[in-house]
């Protein structure tokens, strides 16, 4: 995810018990994720080969035939340019071919698509059993450009003399001392969902909006508050979704708030851009497609990889039940570890973040690798 969303991929906001899915930004219009280290790089070894025909097809995987084929073939259209490999880059001709030639695209056209051009191959964890789906999103706050009794949480710069990889003070200190003036003006507990998920867009009280995109941090570690909250009982061990924990912060603005943010002594610091009313890009550079977009480990996957997924059982209140489909690996994060764990993508705004917050679910995954 970009270095801006990716942290929140980490753990999704899941339950906070991770780093999100930080990944630093691959350029000025590619924001860093939420405050984890920045992106590692894909893998130097060479693109693996070509599938043999004769390997399984997408119409083996479970719950293949209630897919939304088209969805998934316009997101894989949009984003397969960042694919790599010679046989990859046929099937990515092949796509944006068949939506000049075919107006419109259809559903079956789609499943053919993919059916006739890939094979799968499952992931497997060292143990055999599965991994873990989690989500992130994009938040949307509201700001001020002056503090007032709610709003009393500065949006910072990083200090003019920071440069990668210094360390410096933890949150509590850098709260107590601010290092430079405000950006902007945030209740406290949105900023810290901001820094979680390493990027997110700003409205201010003149209908003015911004994105606040991830510029630096403290080196600090990320520690997910999630586990303390329920350890300290202040959460019961199944209500530490993200919504759980921002509503408690809320309802306790103020210093009792701000000791349990404090366990997490990473600070995210940021620079305000223009909202261009889009979707962040990723690690990959390229923009998220929403419920189509995952970060992964890029030890085991590359960036334009085509990944199928099903999840089940997650065990959050307000879970959904399962979460299946095609999704594009487009982002990384620092806690996004593993060759069965993946990020996925929510989208922007309030909805998309109470649904990552509940996402937490037992995970396989597929990889569709291009036929030769």
């Amino acid at each position: 995810m970009s270095r801006g969303l990716r942290l929140a991929a980490a753990g999704g906001l899941a339950a906070l018990t991770v780093a999100a899915c930080a990944t630093a930004p691959a350029g000025p219009a590619a924001p860093p994720a939420p405050g984890g280290p920045p992106a590692a790089p894909p893998p130097a070894e060479p693109p693996p080969p070509a599938a043999p025909r004769d390997a399984p097809g997408p119409a083996t995987l479970p719950g293949w035939a209630d897919e939304d084929h088209l969805a998934a073939f316009e997101a894989w259209a949009q984003t397969c340019g960042v694919a790599r490999g010679a046989a990859a880059e046929r099937q990515c001709r092949r796509a944006r071919d068949l939506q000049r030639t075919s107006r419109p695209v259809t559903p079956t056209l789609a499943r053919a698509y993919f059916e006739t051009g890939f094979v799968v191959a499952p992931a497997e964890t060292a143990d055999g059993g599965p991994g873990r789906l989690t989500a992130y999103f994009a938040p949307e706050y509201a700001a001020r450009r002056a503090p007032d009794a709610e709003f009393d949480a500065p949006v910072l710069a990083p200090p003019p003399d920071w440069r990668p990889g210094d360390v410096l003070p933890p949150r509590a200190q850098i709260e107590a001392a601010p290092p430079g003036p405000a950006l902007a003006w945030m209740r406290a507990e949105d900023l810290f969902f901001l820094q979680i998920q390493g990027s997110g867009y700003l409205t201010f009280e003149d209908g003015g909006r911004a994105r606040a995109a991830y510029a630096a941090d403290n080196g600090q570690p990320f520690v997910g508050i999630a586990r303390p909250m329920a350890e300290q009982g202040l959460l019961p061990p199944d209500g530490t979704s993200g919504e759980a924990i921002r509503a408690w912060l809320a309802a306790r603005r103020g210093g009792e708030a701000r000791a349990v943010m404090a366990l997490n002594p990473r600070y995210i610091f940021f620079r305000l851009d223009a909202d261009d009313g889009g979707h962040p890009a990723g690690a990959a550079n390229t923009p998220l497609p929403p419920r189509r977009a995952i970060a992964v480990d890029p030890a085991h996957w590359r960036y334009g990889d085509l990944v199928w997924i099903a999840a089940d059982g997650g065990d959050l209140r307000g879970a959904r039940g399962s979460y299946s489909g095609l999704v594009v690996a487009l982002d990384t994060g620092s806690a996004i570890r593993g060759p069965v764990r993946a990020d996925l993508y929510m989208g922007r705004g309030p909805d998309a973040g109470a649904e990552a917050g509940a996402v937490r679910h037992p995970l396989r995954m597929w990889r569709l690798t291009p036929r030769d």
